[in-house]
């Protein structure tokens, strides 16, 4: 009998965001720019973007009815497998938009936990997103019927008239419990084991996701930590020992932010991004030449601060400068000067003065500039051993 094989079919799927008077369009249209490049990583086909300027979001639908059926019918016209919405939906619009669209509905903070789950690879990682997973479908449950443990139910273990739906509940929320327990329990040997490390000053990578993170740890660690050209290629963090000019150090290599990075997630991962709490010295990784990089370092920024960790010492890098394009303006142009038309000696010149860190500009993967950073990363760690084991300094 020859062996069936099935194919995957890769999804289809349309982006949707709304302008508001606080989102401009300019604004909604990167958004949804990224939030194709995550249907990508997630494996999808991003097809079409759909926008519509409203005060609000409508609280039912999110979209005014004209809109979301025109959206319904290009979906029937092009076989759309999924929607995709740039906003976190309530649990009522998700369901009164499938009715009218007639495909799968995600939200930006679905989507992401699906990644997530995709991207784990280790039991830690998996219970994080397992937990959010829950933590996100819960409050979600109400039209969405699934059988979540068919094992549970059966002779005594359905109360007398309980909905199927109340079982559900109460599984989840047994299952909530239980991966909760779980990571309290992780979270103990991971605070053993940054308790037990030997006596280095401790450096963490951090950054917007897909801004050459591990490829810059790879680089100074000489090691080969996974990098793709992916949104969330790093979920567990890696720690390596380093080496420079005879002076060792743990340099830790973390998730990636975004915006609007769900809650949930932030609270499950408290014990992966417990490194960045606990670290002597950040490296805030930067891409130059993403358009909107000034952007990113403030949800970068903002996301530190959340995690009490805005006060730490950092290094600001600006990698990828291979990548930075500029067009030159001519001598008659009268144009503001803004990111598109500045050459990246005169952004080096306007960072580095308005900038209250250190701030480097690298290529990763070019290896340019590589040993002005070394150097830099040198005495800021001297500095820091000798303020943290000052008996300690036979190493210099």
């Amino acid at each position: 009998m020859p062996i069936e094989t099935s194919e995957i079919k890769e999804e289809r799927a349309i982006l949707i965001g709304v302008c508001t008077p606080s989102v401009t369009p300019e604004k909604v249209k990167e958004y949804l720019t990224e939030l194709a490049f995550l249907v990508d990583t997630a494996g999808g086909v991003p097809d079409r973007q759909f926008t519509q300027n409203l005060p609000y979001p409508d609280p039912k639908t999110y979209l005014g009815s004209g809109k979301l059926n025109e959206v319904r019918d290009y979906v029937a016209e092009n076989k759309i497998d999924l929607a995709v919405f740039d906003d976190e939906l309530t649990p009522s619009q998700a369901r009164n938009i499938e009715k009218v669209l007639g495909c799968k509905i995600m939200d930006r903070t679905h989507l992401i936990l699906d990644i997530f789950a995709k991207r784990a690879q280790t039991a830690h990682a998996k219970v994080q997103v397992e937990l959010a997973q829950y933590q996100y479908l819960l409050p979600r449950l109400t039209g969405m019927w699934t059988h979540l443990e068919k094992q549970r139910g059966g002779i005594g273990m359905r109360g007398p008239g309980e909905k199927e739906i109340e079982t559900d509940r109460r599984i989840i929320r047994d299952r909530i419990s239980l991966l909760k327990e779980k990571l309290k329990d992780i979270d103990r040997q991971k605070s053993t084991q940054r308790g037990n490390r030997e006596k280095f000053v401790r450096v963490a990578l951090v950054g917007y996701t897909n801004v050459g993170k591990s490829t810059m740890m790879n680089l100074l660690s000489k090691s080969e930590v996974f990098a793709e050209n992916k949104l969330f290629a790093t979920l567990d963090t890696t720690v390596r020992k380093v080496v420079i000019n005879n002076l060792p150090f743990l340099l830790s290599d973390t998730v990636g932010f975004i915006r609007k990075l769900p809650h949930t997630l932030v609270e499950s991962f408290k014990s992966t991004l417990d490194e960045i709490r606990e670290t002597d010295l950040l490296l805030h990784v930067v891409d130059i030449s993403h358009p909107e990089f000034e952007e990113q370092i403030a949800v970068v920024n903002q996301t530190l601060e959340e995690l009490k960790a805005g006060n730490k010492p950092i290094i600001l890098i600006f990698n990828k400068i291979d990548n930075y394009h500029w067009i030159e303006k001519e001598p008659d142009d009268l144009t503001p000067k803004d990111k598109s038309n500045i050459s990246l000696e005169e952004l080096k010149a306007t960072w580095m003065a308005k900038s209250k860190t250190k701030t480097l500009f690298i290529s990763a993967t070019e290896k340019e500039n590589i040993e002005e950073l070394k150097e830099v990363l040198y005495e800021e760690i001297k500095k820091l051993h000798i303020q943290i084991y000052p008996y300690n300094n036979f190493l210099y």
